[in-house]
């Protein structure tokens, strides 16, 4: 982190967006899966239909939310809605969400799915494409913004892994109060453009893109051979890592609370190691390249499945948990590179929000109740194997199909 960085007020007021987004975010959605399952008293199949339903609600917002902020520029008309459902989210899950899942199923998921995908599954990927274009507009990286996310949803996870234990109610009222924080920030900021010793302004402002331009993507080979390799990857690692992964290794411990206790304590660990790879992680995909990167961050997925298939010791699959670390900085940071070297770097909102986390949702809207069915069916060591199977086989095709283009298209 350089001298200029921390002179950088847009550093510090992306810093605080990213931490408490995360912060509030982690205090529910950690122990989400585990939730669903001990307190509520879901199947797998059922798992599959709730994650199934989040993410066809998340692909609604994302395009939704990926071409108005593309308008938009920096501008936080949309981040605002954001934060106002963030601010709901403690009374929701507590008052509306829990009594109609428990009493009417469908329609707890109908109702859920729009609100939880409104708030924080699509508000995740608002939030990163706003905080990575302010970080390029307004001269810092993407990376050491992105450490203040990992590192608020790593003390978070410490903190909600024992309150989870007395009683979730408790995670979810932290998560509003957190999110209070959030919109008062969002309230106060004002970019600033920086300026240079000799006086002049570090980055000029962009064009607006026009609707022509943002839907000329669909059109382009290169966009949907991105796209075929995020379904291919993410969204099966998506799928194991928040639907099966949380409650498979609560299994190993003969008493629950034992188990969330300590998978809390375990995610923190994981994601405060996530933070400082946050920081390193440019610098090494500035090295080799957004392709290669993109290859080994699905490598270390790859890696992870497998070996959760194999081993049975639950200290080694505690360490195994740890690859997330290296695996999450690697793809997030990589595919904002990947977009603004091989695309208009304008539209990277849509390209995040609609090239990566819709073509994550997608697959895990297909897969997650065939996937929540197979695990029914077979238990979890046969599950992983196909899974970690699915991703290698995509892996070794997109080693021909990605763009290995480096030179930055025009701001």
């Amino acid at each position: 982190m350089n001298i200029d960085m921390i002179k950088n007020r847009n550093y510090w007021f992306s810093s605080g967006y990213l931490v408490t987004f995360y912060a509030a975010w982690s205090l529910w959605w950690s122990f989400y899966a585990i939730w669903l399952k001990s307190q509520i008293g879901l199947s797998g199949e059922q798992l599959g239909v709730v994650y199934s339903a989040n993410s066809a609600a998340a692909m609604f917002f994302m395009i939704f939310y990926g071409i108005i902020q593309d308008k938009l520029q920096i501008g936080k008309a949309v981040i605002t809605f954001q934060s106002i459902i963030m601010l709901l989210i403690g009374p929701f899950l507590i008052y509306v969400y829990e009594p109609l899942l428990r009493n009417d199923f469908i329609l707890g998921v109908c109702i859920g799915a729009p609100v939880l995908s409104a708030g924080f599954i699509s508000g995740c990927a608002l939030i990163d494409s706003f905080i990575e274009r302010i970080s390029r507009l307004f001269g810092f990286e993407f990376g050491p913004a992105r450490f203040w996310g990992s590192f608020g949803y790593a003390a978070a996870t410490f903190v909600a892994g024992i309150l989870f234990g007395i009683d979730p109610h408790i995670n979810f009222w932290m998560a509003s109060g957190i999110a209070a924080i959030y919109f008062t920030i969002n309230l106060i900021f004002k970019p600033k453009q920086q300026f240079s010793k000799n006086g002049k302004a570090v980055v000029q402002k962009p064009t607006i893109p026009t609707m022509s331009e943002i839907f000329s993507l669909f059109g382009m080979k290169k966009f949907w051979l991105f796209v075929f390799f995020i379904i291919g990857t993410n969204s099966f690692y998506t799928i194991y890592d928040q639907q099966l992964f949380p409650n498979f290794y609560t299994s190993f411990f003969d008493k629950p609370e034992n188990g969330y206790q300590v998978y809390g304590y375990l995610n923190s660990f994981q994601v405060f190691l996530e933070a400082a790879c946050m920081i390193l992680a440019p610098y090494f995909i500035n090295k080799i390249g957004a392709k290669k990167a993109l290859l080994t961050a699905a490598l270390v997925m790859v890696c992870r499945i497998s070996l959760s298939a194999t081993l049975d010791n639950v200290y080694l699959i505690s360490f195994v948990k740890l690859f997330h670390a290296i695996e999450t900085p690697l793809f997030i940071l990589a595919v904002f590179k990947y977009a603004v070297a091989n695309f208009d770097a304008r539209l990277s909102s849509t390209l995040y929000l609609v090239g990566f986390n819709i073509s994550s949702n997608v697959g895990v809207i297909v897969l997650s109740w065939m996937v929540g069915k197979l695990f029914d069916n077979t238990g979890y060591s046969t599950t992983f194997y196909i899974l970690a199977a699915i991703v290698f086989v995509i892996l070794f095709i997109a080693t021909f199909t990605l763009s290995d283009n480096k030179q930055k298209v025009k701001k």
